[in-house]
């Protein structure tokens, strides 16, 4: 884990976030700007700054496994759910702890961005 990063933060309990599932291996919690009626971030209990950085498939694995679980607990997976995994700046991620966005509970379009 690293000392400053937000997510490590959260892991660790320093800063209050609204968890809403949690394993070994990840944890989900509400993001604090939602863009949709479910929206979660899911993210490793492990510090990997990105997915270019990403080298434990097993993990990548689990996170993306977590994140299925989690739209089935929170009721949209019936309905369509979307993933969003922003990696650099170009893409806007703006904390550089590898996080899934889970988004549900309305129609989404496409192109998304």
């Amino acid at each position: 884990m690293s000392a400053d990063c937000l997510f490590c933060r959260i892991v660790r309990g320093e800063i209050p976030a609204k968890l809403v599932a949690e394993s070994d291996d990840c944890v989900a919690f509400r993001d604090i700007d939602p863009k949709a009626p479910t929206h979660l971030l899911v993210i490793p209990r492990a510090h990997v700054a990105s997915l270019n950085e990403a080298t434990d498939e097993a993990l990548l694995g689990k996170v993306m496994r977590f994140a299925a679980d989690v739209a089935r607990q929170e009721g949209i997976a019936d309905s369509g759910w979307r993933t969003v995994v922003n990696t650099g700046p170009d893409a806007q991620q703006s904390v550089f702890h590898l996080h899934v966005h889970v988004m549900g509970g309305r129609k989404f379009h496409w192109p998304p961005g």
